[in-house]
């Protein structure tokens, strides 16, 4: 096995790369180096650590179980080597260039990507944020695989390489179309409460990225021995929204959402008739970036955006 003194501390990129990329070829163009010196870095990593690493597998590379084991470690000594190297310099956003992958729901496309995308253009102009799409099962692979920065969630249990911050808390509200027949039979005004049998009587549009037909507004009815007609359930707020425009559906909506786009998609905004517990939302990330420079810069600005939202009690 290696020791520090004789070890190229150059093979950890390339084992970084070869981890990323599972092809030597696509690990090359990373590092900038030929496919041939990538193959023979990867066989004097071999030499070194006394493991395969890697074996062939169809098109590319299938890591070993001891390659696996070296993964987040190796990555998260590369990054302080790299924060350490920087030396004292300062961060400067006018200048950066760092990209940012954010996982959140639709939402955030509404509510924090405009604001963000003006920010950005006054105060770092050469920073990339992508809003990916949130898969409530899976976002914790995709931070433990470093590919999302950031993920706005609901409060949840987390492992303990994740930080996190809160950021708001968000009401609910009852969204139906304008005109809707049966409210306006019953009386009912934007604003105003929906009575609970109408409300248990309409079918609801549900929104769940995983298709389950329950969420807190269920839970919330069941407190007061009541349940809901759920119809329909979508992965993304606006499919919600969009449905319930356009037919005699009703659903419950994030208020601050609902009344954002009410007012542009025919759409009219009422109390529940059941006390819904607010949502606390969440900001996470790895623990790998809590340190860094840009990373800080983001999640406050991000923080920022997001505070006129919280509704906290």
């Amino acid at each position: 096995m290696a020791n520090l003194s004789n070890f190229d501390l150059n093979l950890l990129r390339v084992l970084d790369a070869l981890l990323r990329e599972h092809s030597t070829v696509r690990a090359g163009e990373r590092l900038g180096l030929s496919q041939p010196a990538v193959s023979a870095a990867l066989g004097r990593l071999r030499s070194a650590l006394g493991d395969e690493l890697f074996f062939r597998r169809g098109q590319g590379l299938e890591p070993t179980d001891f390659a696996l084991s070296l993964e987040a470690p190796l990555r998260e000594t590369l990054d302080r080597i790299e924060t350490l190297i920087q030396g004292p310099v300062g961060f400067d956003a006018k200048t950066s260039e760092a990209g940012f992958r954010v996982s959140g729901s639709d939402f955030f496309a509404e509510l924090l990507m405009p604001p963000l995308a003006d920010l950005l253009q006054i105060e770092a102009p050469s920073m990339r944020v992508h809003l990916v799409d949130l898969v409530p099962d899976s976002y914790i692979d995709t931070l433990e695989r470093y590919e999302v920065d950031i993920a706005l969630i609901p409060e949840t249990k987390l492992p303990d390489w994740i930080d996190s911050a809160p950021v708001f808390q968000a009401s609910f509200s009852v969204i139906a179309r304008n005109q809707h027949p049966r409210l306006l039979r019953a009386g009912v005004a934007p604003g105003d409460v929906v009575p609970i049998d109408l409300f248990c009587d309409l079918g609801h549009v549900l929104f769940s990225p995983e298709g389950n037909s329950r969420a807190m507004g269920d839970a919330a009815l069941s407190e007061v021995g009541r349940e809901r007609r759920v119809i329909m359930t979508m992965p993304i707020f606006s499919g919600v929204y969009r449905a319930v425009a356009g037919s005699d559906l009703i659903a419950l909506l994030p208020t601050a959402l609902a009344e954002r786009v009410a007012p542009s998609v025919g759409l009219a905004v009422y109390q529940p008739p059941m006390p819904v517990p607010t949502a606390q939302l969440c900001m996470i990330w790895h623990r790998r970036f809590t340190a860094s420079p840009s990373h800080i810069w983001m999640r406050d600005k991000i923080a920022k955006l997001l505070k006129p939202l919280d509704e906290a009690p």
